[in-house]
């Protein structure tokens, strides 16, 4: 991430009052978890209004970005996340994700929605994480 997006990213969690849905402790579990993987790299895009988006790639992947993790922002005092993933690249034992079709980056792809932060949810989509990163690096 370059500067510009980490001080934007740091600007928007300082700047983030959670409620009582506690998704900004699901988001902090979330890039947490995304920091510990060596090799990816994290970029952050923000559309106030829209949505903060959390990005993780591999470089030099056949395919790079193997998450989304968006919070929505249409309501910024009930913001949720969504963490998509494309279709291929994870599977959804419980079937708790939302299956987009081309709507990944023009691609099927799988979103989860946390509305508010349940550890075992949170827990599963860092499982489908971790899938989807070792599928980018094959």
């Amino acid at each position: 991430m370059d500067d510009a997006e980490q001080t934007k990213l740091n600007e928007f969690v300082e700047n983030w009052k959670d409620s009582q849905t506690r998704n900004k402790e699901a988001f902090l579990r979330i890039k947490e978890h995304l920091e510990t993987k060596a090799d990816a790299r994290l970029a952050f895009k923000d559309r106030p209004g829209v949505t903060y988006s959390l990005r993780g790639d591999r470089p030099g992947q056949e395919r790079d970005l193997f998450v989304m993790a968006d919070v929505i922002d249409d309501d910024p005092e009930n913001r949720w996340l969504s963490v998509c993933f494309f279709g291929e690249m994870i599977n959804d034992p419980d079937e708790l994700g939302d299956l987009i079709p081309g709507g990944l980056l023009g691609e099927d792809g799988y979103c989860f929605d946390i509305d508010e932060y349940e550890e075992d949810l949170v827990q599963y989509v860092m499982t489908r994480i971790d899938e989807a990163y070792d599928a980018a690096g094959k």
